[in-house]
């Protein structure tokens, strides 16, 4: 699995072995089998053909668990404006199909969060990983 990290930005990039709709499909079924509450899944791609416009396949997943989230909301509530947890998904020009999401570090850096939180965030990493293997 190949992965790229921009720190200063907070994302994790990590290459996927599937398509983006099967991406998001294994995402999506990984996170129902654990508990995870899927909130929405947007069709970037298929949005832009709807109105006409074309663009490579990208899709995003929000999701969530509120026993994880709503520590961190207490502790501060603009962490609200990173939550649910999404995962992007999407082909870039050569073909390939990258997973983009926030790294646990950088949210609890942004909102001067405890460092013990970090633990509620990144408990879906594993998950993000074997969706794209």
């Amino acid at each position: 699995m190949s992965y790229a990290a921009d720190k200063d930005r907070g994302i994790v990039r990590l290459q996927s072995h599937h398509s983006v709709a099967d991406t998001v499909d294994r995402l999506e079924a990984l996170l129902k089998e654990r508990g995870v509450i899927v909130f929405a899944r947007i069709d970037f791609s298929g949005d832009a053909a709807k109105a006409g416009l074309t663009m490579r396949p990208e899709q995003l997943l929000i999701f969530g668990n509120p026993k994880a989230g709503t520590a961190l909301m207490q502790a501060a509530p603009i962490a609200g404006l990173d939550l649910p947890l999404k995962a992007l998904v999407w082909e870039d020009s050569s073909g390939s199909i990258w997973v983009a999401y926030n790294e646990a570090q950088y949210l609890i850096r942004r909102h001067d969060l405890l460092p013990a939180l970090g633990a509620n965030l990144s408990a879906v990493i594993p998950i993000i990983e074997r969706a794209a293997q």
